[in-house]
């Protein structure tokens, strides 16, 4: 009876390693699983394109009420944002017509600014370097005898990516209602 017992005992399994063992087999699988994760998120493209997209929202925004905003006792630095803010064509055309546009503000003692009301990528070509954006905005006209005018506006702006760094590249109103584009 007594060789019996210690048979019985001797070959007995112990819990605590095949638990440990256990845990640690689950642990390491779903560390596996997780790391997996990690590295499928952290290349993956879409998130490149839509930090992409989000650059271009905020630069696109900035621009256009950088464009929609002008105070006649500071001109010079208000037409400094405008060109900074602009590449290519549109940028050409603001720099060739300063002279005359500084005069036409400084005689017409207008102060204007705009508040971006709201604003979307419409197109991003990030390998080309290109996007359209839909920006609403409000615009607010101080003439020199303090009469206000608020506008609402939507204006479609284009952007060109240039040293990586988003400018704008035309800029016109958006078409109201049932109004065709042109």
């Amino acid at each position: 009876m007594e060789r019996a017992a210690r048979v019985l005992t001797g070959t007995r399994p112990r819990p605590l390693p095949a638990l440990v063992l256990a845990l640690t087999l689950v642990a390491g699988g779903f560390a596996a699983w997780t790391g997996q994760d990690w590295y499928r998120a952290a290349h993956d493209d879409r998130a490149a394109y839509a930090a992409q997209r989000d650059e271009a929202l905020a630069a696109g925004e900035q621009a256009v009420q950088n464009l929609n905003t002008l105070d006649h006792r500071d001109v010079e630095r208000g037409l400094d944002l405008w060109e900074s803010s602009t590449t290519g064509e549109l940028h050409d055309q603001l720099a060739s017509g300063r002279k005359e546009f500084t005069e036409q503000v400084k005689a017409a003692k207008t102060v204007t600014t705009a508040r971006v009301l709201s604003g979307a990528v419409t197109e991003l070509d990030d390998r080309a370097g290109r996007a359209r954006v839909l920006v609403a905005l409000r615009v607010t006209v101080r003439a020199s005898d303090g009469a206000r005018t608020d506008k609402d506006s939507r204006m479609l702006g284009e952007l060109t990516r240039t040293a990586g760094r988003w400018k704008l590249s035309a800029l016109g109103q958006a078409p109201v209602g049932g109004a065709p584009a042109g």
